[in-house]
């Protein structure tokens, strides 16, 4: 059977064959972890019924009976798994660039996004939380200490495959890097790239093996469809109500934990790329680097 994979699974796929172990199994989605050093280690096989993770197969037939801790392999080109042979024969990109945006079209956005107008659906799953708040407010202001801090508390916090403190930092690293390269804004970029080496250094040892997974994804601005929309959107591309009404769709809270990493990441990018006032007494200029908590 053939199947659409992203490229981000590609150097695990090609490689060669290694075993793997079913970590999770549902109706529209079989999770593997490989026995690996690459990262994702691990890989998602997925129906058209499932969220197209970064890190995922979409098979176009039905999925193969299977449990929790089953063998499997991949490598060579070819996924084995229960009565599955799947071999990718195309491929899509996880982390589409966003293209050119003038940094004025962002400072004129909403503060957000948080949720289209309306909205009902769940909040995020650590709102309020003091790390988070620390995060939101580090990155705006460019300091390095308190984000790497506020990111190391929040890796692996709250249950669930992929817990919320998870897909905050993941919509946040996908949105500094993207927003960030899109506006010209380096210093978020940055920002995205030390950020990334915190929450990637040990992940497999401090949260799920799926979210670590997904954290070496964000790391790299992979991200699902879903996210890439809002940042699309965000750039003017397409509607920002309905995208943010996809994204919070997802999961229980990972949805709107995501967006609350994407509201952090805008806001980090907007103040990053403020101009600079004229400093007094010398005639120099400074930056001045503003932001909040949110």
């Amino acid at each position: 059977m053939t199947g659409a994979a992203s490229t981000a699974v590609r150097p695990v796929l090609e490689s060669p064959r290694r075993r793997a172990r079913v970590l999770a199994a549902f109706p529209a989605g079989i999770y593997l972890e490989v026995r690996t050093d690459l990262e994702p280690s691990v890989i998602a096989i997925i129906t058209g019924a499932a969220t197209r993770l970064p890190n995922s197969v979409l098979l176009a037939g039905d999925l193969p009976h299977v449990t929790m801790g089953d063998e499997a392999a991949v490598g060579e080109g070819v996924i084995e798994v229960g009565r599955l042979r799947l071999r990718a024969r195309r491929w899509w990109d996880p982390a589409p660039p966003l293209g050119r945006v003038d940094p004025v079209r962002l400072a004129a956005l909403p503060p957000g996004p948080a949720g289209p107008p309306g909205h009902a659906g769940p909040e995020p799953g650590l709102a309020g939380h003091p790390a988070v708040d620390l995060l939101a407010g580090a990155c705006a202001k460019g300091w390095l200490l308190g984000a790497v801090s506020a990111a190391e508390q929040l890796v692996g916090l709250g249950p669930g495959l992929t817990p919320s403190g998870d897909d905050v930092l993941a919509g946040l690293l996908v949105t500094l890097r993207h927003l960030g390269t899109a506006a010209g804004v380096e210093r978020a970029v940055w920002l995205a790239d030390w950020l990334a080496a915190t929450v990637t250094y040990d992940a497999r040892s401090r949260t799920t093996p799926i979210s670590a997974a997904l954290l070496h994804c964000a790391a790299r601005g992979e991200s699902c469809p879903e996210v890439s929309a809002v940042l699309r959107a965000l750039t003017g591309r397409q509607l920002l109500e309905a995208a943010l009404a996809r994204l919070h769709r997802l999961g229980h809270t990972s949805g709107a934990d995501l967006a609350q990493g994407v509201a952090i990441g805008l806001a980090a990018v907007r103040s990053l790329a403020a101009p600079a006032p004229a400093s007094r007494g010398n005639g120099r200029r400074k930056t001045l680097l503003r932001g909040g908590a949110r």
